[in-house]
């Protein structure tokens, strides 16, 4: 496979050239082609110039705004008004479908600055001046959700915008991004929450949730005719869709006390036997064992790492995918977080999701490589998007059972449309549709459009991660330039 030879402008390289470097190996590696760093006077495929003279020996040149390099926090858009919603609209388009010049020589001139578009969704800068409640949790702008702008992924638009000009550019075929000729790929996820009912607690919880009609189920949890243990169940689900999934555990016990003041962790034990039998059987049978790190495991290296080293060894097998349990990663820099896993050896995370907005959170389905700004690195565990968390949906009184499917099918089928990734994070305690009506048909809805489509690649987070991180390799191994440093 041939590399894409690419210009980045000294103006650039000196004001940011790390974050430059970055974003375009994340975009060239997403859309699957090597690349080959060339002198700006050098015949190119792509120039990422300030000016177009900087271009004229170029197949497509991209202007770039330094301005915005230079701060990129300062650039933000939740200041606009439900009144500016339309040039809010209009900003979308243009990231994602960003207007074309034909040059001179044939080529292809792109007069908006659609990497730095990339690099600002991808790394969040607009969350950022969001509000936050006590869990950390981002609020976004009411048209944000209105307009349901997280839910088109424009960051991965923007990729599959650039893939499309370099194919029409004739620059040749790239790596394909999925296996088996897929289009996309899909994952299936569980939090392991509550595995173990709290018999005296759990009836006040379902009549609060079902009124007069969660008596019956009520008194059934408390007599013990019902409860949470539903791994069984949970497997024979999905081996009628083909599918294994990964059930993330917390290693660390909490309790009812710290509960009440502000640690919510869970209140099992992975040391105890029924554990220790039940990650045997979910190994044996092709199911992922991940971690669910606690609630504040961020805050200490030597914590973090010793969970997974608690979970490994309850398990006995590594560990190497994780998602944060409330999503509670750093609540000043996230990125901060994303760095301990690479430092305790963590293949993948997937913690970078809004809880109460469904939809990409850094506007991309594909797996990505993060940025950490203050090294100016790039992060080395890789980062699954979530799509869709079960209670996103299912905690919206003003939607039906129908218009729920409807929205989750419409992620799936974004995801393939834009060559993507769909993680559903769906909870091990929502099975019994008894005690949590619509939860798991909402699943199913997905799980049915993924088979019926035909065109997904169904596999543990583990396994799709190992093969993106192989990709990215072998891409590496074809390229020169865009490196870590200026």
């Amino acid at each position: 496979m041939k590399p894409l030879r690419i210009v980045i402008a000294p103006e650039l390289r000196d004001l940011a050239g790390p974050a430059v470097n970055w974003i375009w190996r994340q975009c060239l590696a997403a859309i699957g082609y090597p690349w080959q760093e060339v002198g700006i006077e050098d015949p190119c495929d792509i120039a990422y110039v300030v000016n177009r003279s900087q271009a004229a020996h170029a197949k497509i040149g991209i202007v770039a705004t330094p301005a915005r390099w230079r701060d990129p926090a300062r650039y933000r858009l939740s200041s606009i008004t439900a009144g500016e919603a339309p040039l809010f609209m209009r900003f979308i388009g243009e990231t994602c479908n960003a207007p074309l010049v034909r040059t001179e020589n044939g080529g292809w001139w792109l007069p908006r600055d659609v990497i730095f578009d990339l690099f600002w969704w991808v790394t969040g800068q607009e969350e950022q001046h969001w509000p936050k409640d006590i869990h950390s949790f981002y609020t976004a702008p009411r048209f944000w959700l209105k307009q349901r702008i997280l839910e088109q992924a424009p960051a991965s638009a923007i990729i599959a915008s650039l893939a499309m000009l370099l194919k029409h550019a004739g620059l040749g075929d790239p790596l394909p991004r999925w296996p088996q000729g897929k289009r996309a790929a899909a994952a299936i996820t569980h939090d392991v929450d509550y595995p173990e009912v709290v018999r005296w607690l759990e009836p006040l919880r379902i009549i609060s949730r079902q009124h007069w009609h969660g008596v019956n189920p009520a008194w059934e949890v408390l007599s013990g005719q019902r409860d949470y243990w539903t791994f069984s169940q949970w497997m024979a689900f999905e081996e009628h869709y083909g599918v294994r999934s990964a059930f993330y555990f917390v290693a660390r016990q909490g309790s009812l006390l710290e509960y009440a003041f502000g640690t919510p962790d869970p209140f099992y034990n992975i040391a105890a036997p029924q554990f220790r039998a039940l990650f045997r059987r979910l190994i044996e049978g092709g199911w992922e064992v991940g971690m669910h790190a606690s609630y504040m495991a961020y805050a200490s290296h030597e914590r973090f790492a010793a969970e997974k080293q608690r979970l490994e060894h309850a398990a006995g097998a590594p560990v190497f995918g994780n998602r944060h349990h409330y999503w509670h990663v750093s609540p000043v820099q996230p990125e901060e977080t994303l760095q301990l896993h690479a430092k305790i050896g963590l293949l993948y995370d997937t913690s970078l999701t809004h809880d109460h907005h469904l939809g990409w959170r850094r506007g991309i389905n594909a797996p990505f490589y993060p940025y950490a700004p203050h090294a100016q690195r790039e992060i080395g565990t890789l980062q699954l998007p979530v799509a869709w968390m079960d209670a996103q949906l299912a905690q919206r009184s003003d939607l039906t059972q129908q218009q729920r499917e409807a929205i989750v099918c419409d992620l799936v089928d974004r995801a393939a449309v834009q060559q993507g990734l769909f993680v559903a994070n769906v909870h091990d305690y929502v099975f019994d549709e008894v005690l949590y009506p619509g939860w798991l048909a909402t699943l199913r809805a997905a799980l049915e459009r993924i088979v019926a489509r035909g065109d997904f690649w169904v596999a543990t987070p583990i396994t799709i991660a190992r093969h993106w991180s192989d990709r990215y390799q072998q891409l590496l191994t074809l390229s020169s330039g865009l490196w870590e440093g200026r």
